[in-house]
């Protein structure tokens, strides 16, 4: 069985009410990933284009990359997961550690493999080296009298160095757990709030099939809510049933606290100081 990759024209239904396929675009506060309707092209998994399709998506197929398939993570998963994370309790470093190789696979195999170089250089000719390579200069550090110097390195293709990278492993992952979740969106069944990698927030009693707390790949009960308000993704507040409350906001310290009003105050467009 082979699995391609393919450069499309992609055309979204016009009544979809939650899009399903993602894009990155470039702004002026940097690269955004967004659920767009309409046509653009881009690349795409064979099996997202496939389940897409069943959500009205149509596609124009430009070119591709072919893929052979095979279940290669099978062991490493189920070992990390049913003999690390189920048996010992959250408060056991090796929980944790299973955890984050478990969450980490992807991002490995997703990962830039053109490493830039590092060099340490005496404070007296670092002046010469920056003459020479002021555009390739990522970061320096001073050390006294020595300089840490990152830089871009040349020739990384005509390297001989081996990074296991396969990004084509890391895109194929991710794109199987947007069609996952895609089962939870445009659901006559289920009245969707909020969304996220590897969660929903909904007032809909959801079918048992999808719960289990210890079953990859379902879902599980994490808190139930009085209100709620979503304003962008990863910034969000919830109040409990208990009065505690719940929130995400990207980029704030954690310091900083915030109350249901002024989440409040956001929705209304209305300015907070803190």
């Amino acid at each position: 069985m082979h699995l391609v990759f393919f450069y499309c024209k992609i055309f979204a239904p016009d009544n979809i009410k939650h899009p399903i396929l993602q894009t990155h675009v470039k702004t002026n506060n940097g690269i955004r990933t967004i659920s767009p309707i309409g046509t653009w092209e881009d690349m795409i998994f064979s099996e997202e284009m496939k389940n897409a399709m069943k959500f009205g998506y149509k596609f124009e197929i430009l070119w591709g990359y072919t893929f052979e398939h095979k279940k290669v993570f099978t062991n490493y998963v189920d070992f990390l997961y049913h003999n690390l994370r189920m048996k010992y309790d959250k408060s056991n470093p090796l929980n944790f550690i299973a955890k984050i190789l478990l969450n980490s696979l992807y991002g490995r195999f997703g990962m830039n493999d053109q490493f830039p170089s590092i060099e340490l250089i005496h404070k007296d000719l670092i002046k010469n080296f920056e003459n020479k390579n002021l555009e390739k200069i990522i970061d320096r550090i001073d050390l006294g009298n020595q300089i840490l110097v990152i830089y871009e390195s040349e020739n990384v293709f005509e390297s001989y160095e081996t990074h296991n990278v396969n990004v084509s492993i890391a895109a194929a992952i991710t794109a199987y757990a947007r069609i996952h979740m895609s089962q939870f969106k445009n659901n006559p069944n289920i009245n969707l709030f909020y969304t996220d990698t590897d969660s929903i927030y909904t007032d809909s009693e959801l079918d048992s099939k999808f719960l289990c707390d210890k079953t990859l790949g379902k879902l599980k009960l994490e808190y139930i809510a009085e209100e709620a308000i979503f304003l962008n993704p990863k910034v969000y507040c919830l109040k409990l049933e208990s009065g505690k409350l719940i929130y995400k906001a990207k980029g704030l310290k954690g310091e900083v606290g915030l109350t249901f009003k002024d989440f409040e105050k956001l929705l209304k467009k209305k300015w907070i100081n803190k």
